[in-house]
C-alpha cells in the first residue's frame, strides 16, 4: 500500500529562492530511488504562510519510505537543507488529512464533513455543467471526466478554499 508523507518546511528569509531552486533538482534527482512514486513542492498564496513550503511524496510502501528517508542522497539533502529552513515537520498521511494542513490533522469526523462540503456542491456543479457537453460519449469516458474535473477542482479550488474558512473549527 502506497504510504504518503506531508513536510512543511520555514524557509529563512532571503533563502527562499535557492531553496526552491534546489528542492526543484532534489525532487527529480530523488526519483532515481525505486520506492519513491511522487514528490511536488507546494508554496503558499498568502502572505501569512510566506516562506512556508510543503512538499508532499509518496513511497511504494513503508519499507521502501524508511529506505529513502535513511539513504546517503536524503541526508546529504537533509544536511544542506537545514541551513536554509527551520525544523521541518513531518507527517504520514493517511488519507483526508492531505487537506488539512497542520501539524497534528483535525479529528476524522471533521475533516470528512468539511470534504462533503466540498464534495456534494462540486459533484451537483459538475452533474448540471459538464454532463449534458459530454453526454454522447461513451460511459467510461464521462465518468473518468467527471471524476478527473472533481480531483482538479477538490485538489486546486474548492478544499484549499474550505480549510481556511473552516481552521479555527477544524483546529477546535
Amino acid at each position: 500500500m502506497s504510504v504518503h508523507v506531508a513536510i512543511t518546511r520555514k524557509v529563512l528569509p532571503g533563502k527562499e529562492e535557492e531553496f526552491k531552486e534546489a528542492l526543484r533538482r532534489f525532487l527529480s534527482e530523488s526519483f532515481a530511488h525505486d520506492g519513491v512514486h511522487g514528490a511536488s513542492m507546494i508554496t503558499s498564496l498568502s502572505e501569512t504562510n510566506e516562506g512556508e513550503i510543503g512538499i508532499l511524496r509518496t513511497f511504494k510502501n513503508k519499507e521502501e519510505r524508511d529506505a529513502f528517508y535513511n539513504s546517503e542522497q536524503f541526508q546529504k539533502w537533509e544536511t544542506y537543507a537545514s541551513t536554509l529552513t527551520e525544523e521541518p515537520i513531518y507527517r504520514d498521511l493517511t488519507g483526508l488529512e492531505a487537506w488539512f494542513r497542520s501539524p497534528v490533522a483535525p479529528p476524522r469526523i471533521k475533516m470528512a464533513l468539511v470534504t462533503l462540503c466540498g464534495v456534494f456542491p462540486t459533484s451537483l456543479l459538475l452533474y448540471f455543467a459538464v454532463s449534458p457537453l459530454i453526454k454522447d460519449l461513451p460511459v467510461i469516458v464521462r465518468l473518468f471526466v467527471n471524476a478527473a474535473l472533481m480531483v482538479i477542482l477538490l485538489t486546486w479550488l474548492i478544499m484549499p478554499f474550505l480549510t481556511k474558512l473552516f481552521k479555527k473549527w477544524l483546529k477546535g
